[in-house]
């Protein structure tokens, strides 16, 4: 679910207060349910513990972790990974602002992965048990939240797709159409964005090596499909690239 929701501040400064509750987030239009009231708004706003900064390569929280919060991400970007039978780490997902972290804990009460920043990022943390009692009196969050959980489920199943049936171009195609989309949402572009993960990080992901990431990278800047400056990506040709995530085009 993503509910990027602030604390209620303890502030002398009307503004300063204004900046840190839920109405004023710059996400909260992505990130909250449509028809919340502002007497809803103030109950949420109540129920956050505090926002938490998180730098670069630090865990928010750990395999194995008590659950007590869910994470909603209001600036930076994280990774959340595993270790698979084998002792290797595997990737499971890139996380933006606007987006949840925490659900994997909800059925065990422990984490089953590591949450990591890519870059120097801030949380809202959201005390479970505290927004658990409110979805009786506010239907529309809870409705909310199962529609997100239904998300997350139709996603870990994508992922399953994209490793299980793709072919390598596909992956990394639909990989950037992803990102590509979700940045729009966010209002950002949809077509000048920068990678903050590694090649690596992105290779383990789609199951590919770091030297198949680096030629599929050379290979769609030859086309003309997206120009690379390090991690800066331009996606020159969207609509190519949703064809070769669809398999109706090669790079053949």
């Amino acid at each position: 679910m993503n509910i990027a929701i602030a604390q209620a501040p303890s502030t002398t400064s009307s503004r300063a207060a204004m900046s840190t509750r839920c109405s004023a987030c710059s996400m909260h239009q992505i990130c909250l349910p449509t028809g919340l009231k502002e007497d809803d708004m103030d109950k949420l706003d109540q129920i956050i513990g505090r926002r938490r900064k998180v730098a670069r390569d630090t865990h928010l929280y750990r395999v194995g972790d008590p659950f007590t919060n869910l994470y909603a991400i209001r600036l930076g970007h994280f990774k959340t990974h595993q270790v698979n039978p084998s002792g290797d780490q595997q990737v499971t997902g890139f996380q933006m602002a606007g987006e949840l972290l925490g659900m994997d804990a909800i059925s065990t009460d422990r984490h089953h992965c590591d949450a990591i920043a890519l870059e120097d990022s801030e949380v809202c943390e959201i005390p479970f048990s505290r927004l658990e009692s409110l979805f009786g009196d506010m239907p529309v969050l809870l409705r909310h939240f199962h529609r997100m959980m239904s998300q997350e489920i139709t996603r870990e199943q994508s992922v399953m797709l994209l490793l299980g049936n793709m072919r390598a171009e596909q992956r990394f195609a639909a990989f950037l159409t992803n990102l590509s989309s979700r940045y729009s949402v966010r209002g950002y572009s949809s077509t000048d964005f920068q990678l903050r993960m590694t090649r690596e990080e992105i290779g383990n992901y789609l199951g590919l090596t770091i030297e198949s990431i680096s030629r599929l990278l050379s290979k769609f800047k030859k086309r003309g499909w997206i120009k690379v400056s390090n991690r800066q990506v331009e996606l020159v040709d969207p609509a190519t690239l949703k064809e070769v995530a669809a398999g109706t085009k090669t790079c053949a």
